[in-house]
């Protein structure tokens, strides 16, 4: 028998540990059940609102040109957007390939790097100083993204509800470049649905992604951004917690993601993520708890279990090495298990084999695509490579000054995301094109015509389904339909609103009041 002390105290220890690690999973279960099934949505999609798109890019001259170009495409009047680019500390061509797009361009240069730090300079330097310029709502994008085309009036809808902060759903642009991005692929695709609509259903709030986001414009202008650390989106989903604001989820509305390709560049990313999580959760989860209690209300509390997660990740890697342990000296046990012994070891394996396999339910639901499975072999692995890279992150919390810029250079078109499972070999540019070698063409004009379409809110989710449709005028039409799983046919029109655009006489987008082309 060890030491009695010692072996009482690691007892203690490891039991609470485990206790507390289950009740966690536990919660999590419980609420990802809330993402089963997707309820009906009334939207209203007459366009209203006007939006300011912002992207924050540093060194993205290979696939800023093909993001610029899905926001150019975007289902909405192009008098109510404009489109701003920050070229933050950039050394290469971002700036001149932006603004040959059309792009109202600033250009940042500061010792302050990061995103979170470019975008408070843009707010408070630049955005809130244009007097002539009103906006509803900000949108904020990543410059290696692209945006699926109904994203604003997704946006114009969940504005005219009354929200004032949402996230968009975070797709993948690369899942099939190997094993890493298929992961990332795996884990957004079942986050997407299991964690971020299972908030949404239960009423709980969503947390922001940093990228996909829209805010109100005076909800930013009331409170400030203020979220500089290397998780800014974290941070400013934590403050608006604190001031009694939930985030929204738009399930609808997709941004086309580039994941890292290689191991090397997700543990940087994922090291800078977690970095920043410990930061603010040392920050504002005890805050979030006090809250809570105080109001007596649960959704601070949520927030507060979700900055915990690197907390628990850390103990139940403690639980891992202390199970080691205990199998290495079975005939002197160095602690009692009472918590294990509850139940026979079978029903631990079985809960584990659950455990493993309990995200491809979203894969399912989601519709992901067939390789998506296949890849799930390698899932686990991903899985396991967070627990060094939590505790990594728990050393480098404080250097929040310290960004790591991640590479992209995957050119991919909305065009042929939205049109097909397959990306075309003529849409992946691996190099950016010089830009005194491009001729301002078609390319640099916007879409001067979009379709209206009505989005059948359908009860079996599965993917929108969108029609054409016009009133005898000409004019655009964005009814609200209530669709069925049971009958491709509309079986309710909730509301009918016509577009004040006429499309024979639009005007041409702009970016910051400056027409494009």
């Amino acid at each position: 028998m060890f030491e009695g002390w010692l072996f009482y105290t690691l007892t203690v220890v490891v039991t609470l540990s485990e206790a507390l690690v289950f009740l966690v999973l536990f919660y999590y279960y419980y609420i990802s059940v809330y993402g089963w099934r997707k309820h009906d949505e009334e939207k209203d999609f007459n366009p209203e609102k006007r939006f300011a798109l912002i992207t924050a890019a540093h060194n993205e001259e290979a696939v800023i040109r093909y993001h610029l170009d899905s926001l150019k495409q975007l289902n909405y009047p192009v008098e109510l957007f404009d489109i701003y680019v920050i070229a933050d500390n950039c050394t290469d061509n971002t700036a001149a390939v932006a603004r040959h797009e059309g792009a109202n361009v600033f250009e940042r240069f500061s010792p302050q790097k990061g995103k979170g730090c470019a975008l408070e300079w843009m707010f408070n330097e630049k955005l809130f100083t244009m007097e002539d310029e009103k906006y509803d709502a900000i949108c904020l994008f990543d410059a290696d993204n692209v945006v699926s085309s109904n994203f604003l009036l997704e946006m114009n809808s969940k504005l005219k509800k009354g929200f004032r902060s949402i996230q968009g759903y975070l797709d993948t642009k690369n899942p099939n470049d190997s094993w890493v991005t298929a992961s990332y692929a795996t884990a957004y695709w079942s986050m997407n649905r299991m964690w971020q609509l299972a908030r949404f259903n239960k009423g709980l709030s969503n947390a922001l992604g940093g990228t996909g986001v829209c805010l109100e414009y005076k909800l930013l202008k009331e409170y400030g951004w203020g979220a500089t650390c290397l998780t800014e989106d974290l941070e400013f989903t934590m403050k608006l917690l604190l001031n009694g604001i939930k985030t929204s989820w738009a399930h609808e509305a997709k941004v086309y993601d580039e994941k890292p390709v290689l191991f090397s560049q997700t543990w940087r990313q994922r090291t800078r993520w977690l970095s920043g999580h410990w930061n603010v959760a040392l920050r504002y989860m005890i805050p979030l708890v006090k809250k809570g209690i105080k109001e007596k209300k649960w959704y601070p509390i949520d927030g507060a279990i979700y900055l915990f997660q690197p907390f628990a990740i850390t103990i139940m890697l403690f639980n891992f090495i202390m199970g080691a342990a205990y199998a290495c000296f079975p005939q002197q046990p160095l602690f009692a298990t009472p918590f294990s012994g509850l139940a026979p070891a079978w029903v631990w394996w079985s809960l584990a084999v659950l455990g493993y396999c309990y995200p491809m339910l979203g894969l399912i639901l989601e519709k992901a695509p067939r390789k998506a499975y296949f890849y799930y072999i390698t899932y686990p692995f991903y899985g396991l490579t967070w627990f060094p890279v939590t505790v990594w992150g728990l050393f480098q919390r404080n250097n929040q000054g310290e960004w790591a810029h991640t590479a992209h250079n995957r050119g991919i078109s909305i065009s042929a995301i939205e049109s097909s499972d397959k990306v075309e070999e003529n849409d992946i540019q691996p190099k950016p094109v010089p830009v005194q070698q491009q001729q301002k063409g078609k390319g640099a004009s916007v879409r001067r015509t979009y379709a209206a379409y009505a989005t059948l809110v359908t009860r079996d989710e599965k993917s929108s389904k969108r029609e054409p449709i016009s009133d005898v005028t000409g004019r655009a039409v964005y009814p609200t339909l209530v669709g069925s799983n049971k009958s491709a046919s509309i079986l309710k029109p909730v509301e009918v609103v016509k577009a004040t655009i006429s499309q024979e006489k639009r005007s041409q987008a702009t970016a910051g009041g400056k027409n494009f082309g």
